[in-house]
């Protein structure tokens, strides 16, 4: 994207170009707006294939997905490797393996972020999720940990995005093998124009748009931000559950180990303490072997609690991200295409009343002819910025239509959550009653006969 400049130094700018001329001390920013906004020649067109997958016979804006075909389209993993290690520096890299190209590769996060910038660069009107961020010094196991994660949702969103998936760029980046990786993908992008330039129904997307695009436009970006939100809540939630399975893993662990260190205890007791009692002997024996049943216990509520940060946090962290990506797009609309249309119609006013002021006061006609010259040169350039600014309203239709595929994503996540409970409760509930039967020993009556331990019901009514 354009480096924006602060809004005073930009109406500076816009004025001084509009009266021929440039301040001391500043440069011309570059080619003018038409060169910066090439407009698509029909002669110069190619469609990826990608494109015609996205675009079916009838409304070429609708997309023909199902979740189950994204979600078919490559399964991604992400998983760390050794690190290597020199004399200054050691870095971290990742394994990247795709089912779709049945290839491995080896990618650092720094070409994980050429990968980012050139897709940004190629479709700048669409959902690009974003990287995680890089921290450069003292990261450690558990941040590396967090990276690798998100590293891999990310590529897996894109890996699975309508044009992103048959684009060369992300064939390139799964499967190409060499030590130039990052020289290569910049390459590929260079080679062609963004989406705007390639796709043939760029100069025909406002034909395809509803009339009340705008009005949709406001009301899909306000439901979205609320679903994020609400689903932001979730995962938080979704989080605190998975960390309580696992600290509730920490604690059953501690608990049977001091009673084994209980069961355990080989200090004397004198004979006035037990009356020639054998009880605390029987029940020290007793603890001891108990745990190996909370060991199993703990193992248990560890699995439920890693099983929920996979199936479930992980799940809702991806619809976060695409989530997130939405309103980033959106966000690039406003600020990007169409604020340039307007920097660039005010421009033109500018231009024509100048142009009116030297035909009043009679300027010499070489510069009337300039003035001519650079209006229609900045006509172009809005009609260019005009037809973007509709392709870019004709991609976010599109983008909110995947979202909204995306959404049954929801039962997934649920249904993940209901059977990662079920599983849970159910496989420490058989150790729990696994458990009570060896536990009679401890529970003695009368006359120094065992006792079972009671029930809650039965604990109710001792205590009336």
């Amino acid at each position: 994207m354009d480096r924006q400049l602060p809004a005073e130094e930009q109406e500076e700018q816009e004025e001084q170009e509009s009266q021929g001329g440039t301040a001391p001390g500043h440069r011309p920013e570059g080619p003018p707006p038409s060169a910066e906004f090439p407009k698509p020649q029909a002669s110069k067109l190619r469609e990826p294939e990608g494109f015609r997958m996205q675009m079916p016979q009838g409304n070429p804006l609708l997309l023909s997905h199902t979740l189950q075909e994204l979600l078919a389209k490559d399964t991604i993993q992400v998983e760390l490797i050794p690190e290597k290690k020199g004399l200054f520096l050691k870095h971290v890299e990742y394994e990247v393996t795709s089912q779709r190209f049945k290839s491995s590769v080896y990618r650092r996060y720094n070409d994980f972020v050429v990968f980012h910038e050139m897709l940004l660069q190629k479709f700048p009107y669409r959902m690009v999720p974003a990287l995680p961020p890089k921290r450069m010094l003292g990261a450690d196991r558990e941040f590396i940990e967090t990276r690798r994660r998100a590293l891999k949702r990310f590529i897996n969103l894109v890996a699975r995005h309508p044009p992103f998936s048959e684009d060369v760029i992300l064939k390139l980046f799964l499967s190409f093998s060499g030590s130039d990786v990052q020289n290569k993908l910049k390459e590929s992008a260079q080679c062609v124009g963004d989406e705007f330039m390639i796709c043939k129904l760029a100069t025909q997307a406002k034909d395809f748009l509803p009339a009340d695009i705008q009005a949709q436009f406001a009301a899909s970006r306000e439901l979205i931000r609320n679903i994020y939100n609400s689903f932001y809540k979730l995962r938080d939630r979704a989080e605190r559950i998975a960390s309580r399975a696992i600290d509730n893993a920490a604690d059953l662990l501690i608990f049977g180990k001091e009673l084994s260190a209980l069961g355990s205890d080989t200090t004397p007791l004198p004979s006035w303490a037990t009356l020639n009692n054998s009880t605390w002997g029987t029940l020290k024996q007793a603890l001891k072997g108990l745990s190996v049943e909370f060991a199993l216990l703990a193992d248990k509520a560890a699995q439920q609690g890693k099983q929920e940060e996979n199936d479930v946090v992980e799940k809702l962290n991806l619809f976060l991200d695409l989530l997130q990506s939405y309103k980033d797009l959106c966000e690039r609309h406003e600020k990007g295409v169409l604020h340039k249309h307007q920097r660039a119609l005010h421009k033109y006013s500018m231009m024509k009343k100048q142009m009116m002021s030297a035909t009043v006061q009679n300027r010499e006609p070489e510069s009337v002819e300039q003035l001519e010259s650079r209006i229609v040169e900045q006509e172009n350039a809005i009609q260019t910025m005009e037809l973007r600014n509709y392709f870019s309203l004709y991609c976010l239709h599109q983008e909110t239509q995947l979202i909204h595929v995306y959404l049954p994503l929801t039962s997934h996540i649920l249904g993940a959550f209901v059977n990662s409970q079920i599983q849970g409760h159910k496989e420490m509930s058989k150790v729990w009653n696994e458990l009570k039967p060896k536990l009679s020993c401890l529970f003695v009556g009368p006359n120094n006969m065992p006792t079972p331990p009671r029930s809650p019901q039965e604990d109710n009514l001792f205590s009336h």
